[in-house]
């Protein structure tokens, strides 16, 4: 009830611009258009499970899908006797089951089928999931479950099996922007493409909290500007797009000073650094292809938003990115000890009138040549001083296996790139990494580059495989999760 003079409080945007048919949901066709058509059909489960991430729309559909499976119009306000809404986080204990048990026996009131949400099912405990199996298993007729949540795999496998289950995936960005601009053309929220795009990003993959979001903004927006990048970066404290950039290429050229400097800047213009995180993260991903050595520090980063200081976590993570390569350089020198020093004596030839018998000359040049091998052996190898054109990755990875066994084995499943000066060596695991990470080994990895002419090179070892050369490839690889490049070959 509003006083009189008083205005009445605004209804949120997420709530205004929410999807009231099945027809009208974004992003998640690939749900909505299945069950549009089996309802069409008068094909009803008995039961649905909706899982996927936070913000995409699962429990709203299921409210849409509860109406639209009784032929009743839905609306923020609607409420009907016979469609139960039940939070399994505050609902999951067994007694709460065998309460619900009792209920479905009751045909409905009004409506063709009695549906219970159930939403945030993977809550329930071990006892209330045995208990609601049952029922899953022999429902009555005139009963319909739908049990959405976030985290499939806390939900057991016998219950995924008795229901229809649909996954929602993450909204694109693309997606959300069109969205967001929709909403805004009609709220006459002046807003830029930019400041659009910012907004999506932010909201990572959710509907609910981008549109949350602009609600947010649009009380912020300038008169004359309205909402722009500069103040979608004030407020929601994104780094500038420059100084993400800058971060990744002072790592690369292992400038520890400015990277620190840098992240003392970000700090006092109040950028969050689990924002700051997932900018880099985003920065690495979409140029993966071309800079394949950030791959260890993109593993890295993924632990900052996890910390319980995620601001020192993210400065220790690019500094020891940005510490030069010394791994090889330190293997040899413990493969190799240092060299003893030769001292030549001088050579005396006495002359007499008696012969000496089976006493060779020793002359200079035949020291110098008795020693040479030994004193060669035992220098250290210098770092090459010229680039070479190309490797022979099969002789080397066949220069192994007479020097240690147990390298061969590990070395022939890798692959690798080569630069001229550097060999990087993708393991696939941590497991062989860090085989091929002790010294004993990388003295074997040295000693076969020696015997195939390609001696001082620097060899960097990386866990993960090798990405794709090819760029729309590392794209498609890194929507399919990652994985790496197989080339097939015609049948001869």
């Amino acid at each position: 009830m509003t006083v009189e003079g008083e205005q009445a409080p605004q209804t949120a945007l997420y709530r205004k611009y929410r999807s009231h048919s099945l027809a009208e949901v974004v992003g998640q066709s690939q749900v909505t258009d299945v069950l549009a058509r089996s309802i069409a059909k008068g094909k009803v489960a008995h039961a649905y499970l909706l899982t996927g991430p936070r913000g995409v729309g699962k429990t709203s559909i299921a409210r849409i899908l509860a109406h639209e499976i009784n032929g009743l119009p839905y609306t923020d306000d609607s409420d009907h006797l016979d469609i139960i809404e039940i939070d399994a986080a505050s609902n999951n204990g067994v007694d709460n089951v065998r309460e619900l048990r009792e209920k479905v026996q009751l045909a409905p009131t009004s409506a063709k089928k009695k549906v219970y949400i159930i939403d945030e099912v993977h809550m329930l405990s071990t006892a209330a999931f045995n208990a609601l199996l049952k029922t899953l298993e022999e429902p009555p007729e005139h009963v319909v479950f739908i049990l959405a949540t976030t985290d499939l795999h806390k939900v057991p496998a016998t219950i995924i099996s008795r229901t229809q289950h649909f996954s929602f995936h993450s909204i694109s960005v693309k997606d959300i922007v069109a969205h967001l601009k929709y909403i805004a053309e009609q709220e006459n929220i002046k807003i830029s493409d930019e400041a659009l795009t910012m907004i999506a990003e932010r909201g990572d993959g959710s509907f609910r909290d981008s549109i949350s979001l602009l609600d947010q903004l649009s009380s912020y927006a300038d008169s004359k500007d309205g909402v722009s990048a500069e103040l979608v970066q004030d407020v929601l404290g994104f780094p500038p797009h420059k100084l993400t950039q800058k971060l990744l290429q002072l790592t690369l050229e292992h400038d520890i000073q400015s990277i620190i400097t840098t992240l003392d800047e970000l700090e006092l213009q109040g950028v969050s650094p689990t924002i700051l995180t997932d900018q880099l993260i985003s920065n690495i991903r979409g140029n993966l292809a071309t800079q394949p050595q950030l791959v260890k520090l993109l593993d890295k980063l993924l632990d900052v938003k996890s910390s319980s200081n995620p601001q020192l976590k993210l400065l220790t993570t690019l500094v020891a990115a940005a510490k030069p390569k010394v791994a090889s350089a330190a293997a040899r020198a413990v493969a190799t000890p240092a060299p003893p020093r030769i001292i030549e004596a001088p050579v005396v030839v006495v002359e007499t009138t008696t012969p000496i018998m089976d006493k060779p000359k020793t002359t200079k040049k035949t020291a110098e040549s008795d020693l040479k091998p030994e004193a060669e052996a035992s220098k250290p190898k210098k770092k090459r001083t010229t680039k070479l054109e190309s490797l022979d990755w099969v002789a080397f990875v066949d220069g192994t296996k007479p020097l240690e066994a147990a390298v061969f084995s590990i070395i022939k499943k890798c692959d690798f790139a080569f630069d001229g000066e550097t060999l990087t060596i993708y393991a696939g695991s941590k497991f062989y990494k860090t085989k091929l990470d002790q010294a004993k080994y990388l003295t074997v990895l040295q000693k076969s580059l020696e015997n195939i002419g390609a001696d001082g090179l620097d060899i960097v070892t990386l866990a993960a495989p090798k990405p794709p050369s090819d760029e729309k490839l590392a794209k498609i690889a890194e929507m399919m999760g990652g994985g790496k490049e197989i080339k097939l070959e015609d049948d001869k």
